[in-house]
């Protein structure tokens, strides 16, 4: 199994500069960022295997206002590996194209169980490294243009998610809302938005721990 950033409390990591020089040979943080230990790994679409849309997709020229979390309402698997999480993203993409119609995947990102940050719709990951782009998504009506939809694999309706995914989500929720200067209040649920039980009763519980926890590694 891959070491990864997201499974490294942020204070840990950021101890001492020889740890980040380490991370940064390894390649596990993204180059040419003030502060490059703030960049989790996020896997792109190329490299966890994506079809290419189907239709062409549209950038939007300013950053994204809000954050939208949503489950998949998947299989809890036990299958952490990071070639799980790849077909994941596999299949969610053919699921949103060939069955609903879209043009790629809806969201932006996607966190599997076992805590790997995946881009979702194609080009996400490069507008979020811009800070000043979003790509036009299919994650919830009305919100499309302006929040970054971050998928989480499994079903939350019953039962929370692991500690890896939620650990991982925390540090990708944050790096996305200093990207684009998101304040924690508007991290949501896609509840808060449309009609729909998404992103599941026990992890929409917990978005007040999701905010004070990304607000924390903001300071």
């Amino acid at each position: 199994m891959a070491f990864d950033i997201g499974q490294v409390p942020r204070r840990t990591f950021l101890r001492g500069v020889a740890g980040v020089s380490a991370a940064a040979a390894a390649g596990l943080v993204l180059p040419g960022l003030a502060d490059a230990a703030d960049a989790p790994r996020i896997y792109s679409c190329a490299e966890w295997g994506a079809r290419p849309p189907a239709d062409p997709l549209t950038t939007l020229d300013h950053p994204a206002d809000r954050v939208l979390i949503h489950h998949i309402d998947c299989p809890n698997s036990t299958d952490y590996s990071l070639e799980h999480a790849f077909q994941v993203a596999r299949d969610d993409q053919a699921d949103h194209i060939d069955n609903n119609g879209w043009s790629d995947t809806g969201q932006h990102f996607t966190v599997s169980r076992g805590g790997y940050r995946l881009e979702g719709r194609h080009g996400s990951l490069d507008a979020l490294r811009s800070g000043k782009k979003i790509v036009r998504a299919a994650h919830c009506p009305g919100q499309n243009d302006n929040a970054i939809g971050i998928e989480n694999e499994g079903t939350y309706m019953q039962v929370a998610p692991p500690k890896a995914q939620f650990d991982s989500l925390v540090v990708f929720v944050a790096y996305v809302c200093r990207q684009y200067g998101i304040p924690v209040k508007e991290i949501k649920g896609h509840r808060d938005f449309y009609n729909t039980d998404c992103p599941g009763d026990k992890l929409y519980a917990m978005l007040p721990e999701l905010q004070s926890r990304v607000a924390a590694l903001l300071q």
